[in-house]
């Protein structure tokens, strides 16, 4: 059995029975759920939002786990309907029967997924979580988290707040083999998660640095102890600045050093949370599991990425007498790529602290008030209404 097939899900219960997880039928009583694919890069916060919206609908669906080439597994490729950028070696095979849904995520599965919907003669529906590099109008929906400035559409779902869960079972069983590891650990324990650079925000030696001076001064105003952990976006340079300045009594866990990543353990483990902004799949998980949130916000790199950041927020614009006016204007930038649409990720930080989920660090940490908005309803009925329209 490949591993492909070994990842092909058959749902969790026949069409139209019911199901533990309360899932519904599919689109039409008596005829069969589309042939689903979920076509995945690398990340684990991205692919876990599309996930959950196929467990959800509850149609058996297939992995397409693409490999990227090297120059494209850090590196950004062009955006073009393309394969090129894919190790298809080392990825899971993209060949007939071709699928009836694609859900994806991020820019280089969503070059790949437009490439298997040519395959098709545009037959399948595409749906894309997040923000489309280009081609807006060849999305059948786009869920957009909120950090992505996209302007209303009738193909594009805004959310409130991102379709991000917490695996309960995963939680549990590193608790438990990591309870005795952190037991000598003074209370209360501060997890510090550290995740990297992405335009337009600057992470380096001298904001690691900030950073960390920030967090101990957490630990000295409220005691306790600091574990910090990195991630796969964390650069060797950052991750240096703080192994350098942590103090005797603290732990450090390197991503690219191998061993028990202690990540999950932290979720059930520590008391409260520090988390780089950049990280909004660890920010929402934090936040949904009702624990004390403090917010590192990374500072934004000057010049350029600003102003075409602050332009893409103008694209996305619709208020105002002007905008009947200013819209074909602004989607014309879009079609020439003069500019794009803007990701804000302040804008997460802002409903976090809104919600009283979260407070900048150096504020007093304070539980949750109020528990995260979810729009994983609105995003699968809307996958659901799209799958009963007749195709065009």
């Amino acid at each position: 059995m490949t591993n492909e097939a070994l990842r092909v899900c058959a749902g969790n219960a026949t069409p139209g029975s019911p199901s533990p997880r309360g899932i519904a039928s599919p689109p039409s009583a008596g005829l069969p759920p589309p042939r689903t694919w979920l076509v995945l890069g690398d990340k684990a916060g991205d692919n876990a939002q599309v996930q959950i919206v196929a467990d959800t609908l509850g149609w058996p669906y297939q992995v397409k786990q693409l490999t990227f080439q090297a120059p494209y597994v850090i590196g950004k490729p062009r955006f073009r309907v393309s394969l090129h950028h894919v190790d298809r070696a080392r990825s899971d095979p993209l060949e007939p029967p071709w699928p009836d849904l694609i859900l994806t995520v991020g820019r280089r599965p969503s070059m790949v997924a437009l490439w298997v919907r040519q395959q098709t003669q545009g037959r399948a529906r595409l749906v894309v979580v997040g923000r489309p590099k280009r081609w807006l109008d060849r999305f059948d929906l786009v869920i957009a988290p909120p950090q992505f400035h996209l302007p209303r559409r009738a193909n594009v779902l805004r959310l409130d707040f991102p379709l991000m869960r917490i695996d309960q079972a995963a939680i549990a069983a590193a608790k438990d083999a990591w309870r005795a590891r952190c037991a000598e650990l003074s209370q209360p324990l501060t997890a510090l998660l550290v995740g990297g650079p992405t335009k337009p925000y600057r992470f380096d030696e001298a904001v690691a640095g900030r950073l960390l001076d920030e967090a101990l001064g957490v630990v000295r105003r409220d005691g306790g102890s600091l574990y910090v952990t990195t991630s796969r976006r964390t650069p060797p340079a950052v991750v240096q600045a703080l192994e350098a300045g942590l103090p005797a009594g603290a732990r450090l866990y390197r991503w690219d050093g191998g061993g028990d990543n202690p990540y999950h353990a932290l979720l059930g483990l520590a008391d409260r949370f520090i988390v780089t902004g950049d990280s909004i799949s660890m920010m929402v998980e934090v936040a949904r599991l009702g624990k004390p949130l403090a917010i590192f916000a990374l500072p934004e790199t000057p010049g350029a990425l600003r102003l075409r950041g602050a332009l893409g927020r103008r694209l996305a614009a619709e208020e105002g007498p002007a905008h009947a006016v200013v819209r074909p204007i602004a989607d014309l930038l879009y079609r020439l790529r003069i500019a794009k649409y803007a990701r804000d990720l302040s804008e997460i930080h802002r409903r976090l602290y809104a919600g009283a989920l979260a407070v900048p660090l150096g504020a007093p940490f304070q539980p949750p008030r109020a528990r995260v908005p979810d729009d994983l309803a609105r995003a699968v009925e809307r996958v659901r209404t799209l799958m009963a329209r007749p195709a065009d």
